[in-house]
């Protein structure tokens, strides 16, 4: 039931902004919309049949912890 509403706000969406942006001959726009709304909504079902998806401030830690703890040795 969950996916089905998230396929019906998807559809307004897609129904109340797209056709603005045919009439305005915004083709750019239209792929940048197009692939962030087909990103939020796979992410949004997988998050829906409960598929665990990592958090992005893991990567971000993963990034940066190293440069931390060159900065913590450093300064103590």
């Amino acid at each position: 039931m969950a996916i089905a509403g998230i396929l019906v706000v998807v559809a307004i969406i897609i129904a109340i902004d797209v056709p603005h942006m045919l009439r305005k001959r915004l083709v750019k726009e239209l792929w940048i919309f197009s692939f962030l709304l087909l990103f939020g909504t796979v992410l949004s079902i997988a998050r829906a049949l409960h598929v665990w998806i990592p958090n992005p401030l893991i990567w971000l830690t993963f990034i940066y912890k190293p440069f931390s703890n060159l900065l913590k040795n450093l300064l103590t």
